[in-house]
């Protein structure tokens, strides 16, 4: 059973560390698209932003998921990939401001080389740690990473890279049944960074009144040790496709509390396990 064969990963969810890089960073990783990978890391930059902390958002999916979410000039900016090329590019270049104060963007930039996965892992890890140290640089407190799907490439550069990961998992039966193999993978990273952590799957896409749905979620629960799996679940909900279309966070849109709260309440299970991330101070949305 699963639940015997995680003992490292159990024991560093019971007992955080503090990380010593002067950003905290958390890579959002899954096993395959169409899970809310995407929505989870807009949303959860957003939650974290209104909190208080300064947080950037670094689209590292090289189809510029992020981006195209919340602008649709995203293709022509400078940014993430175009520094991986080149870190000769200064952060101030490639940052692109917000209506919040403590909510910004770091665009794909020209990743069409990256999309095939190309580079070994480990390739261009440096260079990630390189972004992240030169995000730190700008004071910002969190730098949550979007990446493609999968566990290769620059993907698991990135996540290599990062202290942290996250993974959301869609409440379908078939993902529930890979959610090992995955996390599995993400072990061996720990190989060149022993500090990284998996501080949990998400669960998105839930949908209460769907049988498959809920049984799903309650096999995940079943499958692996209570801390790997987030208590706050993202339900199914037509105002995400919305605030896509309007390139807005959803708790942006009127009468969407309910759903800000739910990230308001992952956002606080995160800090719980990140004593050392900054406690945030709330800010107009």
């Amino acid at each position: 059973m699963l639940k015997k064969r995680l003992p490292v990963w159990q024991v560093e969810a019971i007992v955080p560390r503090r990380f010593q890089a002067p950003v905290t960073s958390i890579a959002i990783a899954s096993q395959k698209g169409g899970v809310g990978k995407t929505t989870l890391a807009i949303n959860l930059a957003h939650a974290f932003a209104r909190s208080g902390v300064r947080t950037l958002l670094v689209d590292a999916d090289p189809q510029g998921s992020v981006g195209l979410s919340l602008t649709r000039q995203s293709r022509d900016l400078t940014g993430f990939y175009d520094f991986l090329d080149d870190p000769r590019h200064h952060i101030d270049d490639l940052v692109v401001a917000t209506r919040m104060d403590t909510f910004s963007l770091v665009a794909s930039g020209r990743g069409g080389d990256y999309e095939s996965g190309g580079g070994g892992t480990g390739a261009r890890v440096f260079r990630v740690r390189s972004f992240l140290h030169a995000a730190a640089t700008k004071g910002f407190d969190l730098c949550i990473v979007d990446t493609a799907a999968g566990l290769f490439g620059i993907t698991a550069d990135a996540v290599t890279a990062c202290d942290a990961v996250i993974v959301p998992q869609q409440a379908e039966p078939l993902g529930i049944r890979s959610i090992p193999k995955f996390i599995d993978g993400l072990e061996r990273l720990r190989v060149m960074n022993p500090r990284l952590r998996v501080l949990g799957v998400c669960l998105t896409m839930v949908q209460t009144d769907v049988v498959e749905s809920t049984a799903a979620a309650a096999a995940l629960r079943g499958l692996l040790p209570d801390e790997l799996v987030f208590r706050t679940e993202i339900a199914r909900d037509g105002r995400f496709i919305t605030a896509s279309a309007r390139g807005l966070p959803v708790a942006a849109l009127p009468e969407t509390n309910a759903i800000r709260d739910g990230f308001d309440r992952l956002r606080s299970e995160i800090q719980a396990k990140l004593p050392g991330a900054h406690p945030g101070s709330p800010v107009s949305a």
